[in-house]
């Protein structure tokens, strides 16, 4: 299918619009960036190279642009159109693993900026095989990356009624969990239990009492089932924390969510890290250990009218950015 998406992450209960490929927030993240000519940059969510294109085209020769994605089928776009220039360095594994490739590469403490933009790409939900998306029938896999892990099928075959109910609960902030885990779990004491996308959003709708206006009932709880098969929150968790080490001195930070639990992580971690801890009064000096180590130099950015007119799916992402201070 030749249908082209205008952002890079979305959500799913949205039409599709034959637009030429365009990231959500495209030149808000890039002027975010502050790019250096010569800097040292990861895009860390490469999807379909959008975002590493629009970098690239500010680096000079000496400069480098690391492509990562945990998503096989985006490591192979990335090394076809990217390969050949000797900017960039293309890996096949998640964001969490940037320091040990900043330790690996000799440069802890000097990159000059990373980008994530978070969540399912679109290639991932316009695939029916990879089973991301209700709105194509396919096996019910979710898998950012399919050679590891276990599938979404397998999870709902596995995991205990209770441990279904705090993932649609937890991950997809949905009122009727209970309802929803219950159903699934009725269905595979029957032996019934959906293996394909489709089946599973029809056990999903059947179970939801009431709807959301212009969204799927089954919305929320593919949101959440993909977050904890992938390990999405604790990713992010444990990039945000080695990250203030791999930046340098004025390096950026910038993430795009779509899901309102990724920013709140982001934005309690930037906010945490931009200001002095609790000190006890009468104290003239602040340990260096207890003085903050990124700023906020911009408000979050959200998508415009106009944005949002071409490409309903933006509507939700959040541009956050931090700095690392000397």
């Amino acid at each position: 299918m030749n249908c082209l998406r205008s952002s890079k992450r979305f959500h799913y209960d949205a039409p599709c619009h034959r637009e030429r490929h365009r990231p959500v927030l495209l030149e808000a993240a890039i002027d975010a960036l502050h790019i250096r000519a010569s800097g040292v940059y990861v895009d860390g969510t490469f999807g379909r190279g959008g975002h590493a294109a629009a970098i690239l085209r500010r680096l000079a020769p000496e400069g480098r642009l690391w492509l990562i994605d945990k998503d096989p089928a985006a490591i192979r776009r990335a090394q076809q159109k990217f390969a050949a220039d000797a900017r960039c360095l293309i890996h096949h594994g998640s964001f969490a693993e940037l320091g040990a490739l900043a330790d690996a590469r000799g440069v802890r403490g000097r990159i000059d900026g990373v980008l994530l933009d978070l969540g399912a790409s679109s290639p991932q939900l316009d695939e029916a095989q990879r089973g991301f998306s209700f709105l194509r029938d396919g096996p019910l896999d979710m898998r950012m990356d399919p050679s590891k892990g276990m599938s979404a099928a397998a999870w709902l075959a596995d995991a205990p009624l209770s441990q279904i109910e705090e993932v649609i609960r937890r991950y997809g902030e949905e009122r009727y969990a209970r309802r929803i885990a219950q159903a699934i779990d009725a269905s595979r004491q029957a032996g019934q239990l959906p293996q394909t996308t489709g089946a599973l959003a029809a056990l999903i709708a059947a179970a939801v009492p009431r709807r959301e206006l212009g969204k799927h009932p089954a919305t929320r709880s593919f949101q959440a089932i993909r977050i904890a098969i992938n390990g999405e929150l604790e990713e992010l968790r444990c990039f945000l924390a080695g990250i203030c080490d791999l930046l340098c001195p004025g390096g950026r930070l910038v993430v795009i969510s779509f899901h309102s639990l990724e920013d709140r992580l982001v934005k309690r971690f930037m906010r945490d890290h931009s200001r002095i801890g609790d000190l006890p009064p009468g104290i003239p000096i602040v340990a260096q250990s207890m003085r903050p180590r990124l700023r906020r130099p911009a408000k979050p950015v959200r998508p415009g009218a106009e944005e949002i007119r071409i490409n309903p799916r933006a509507r939700s992402a959040v541009l956050r950015v931090a700095e690392r201070l000397p």
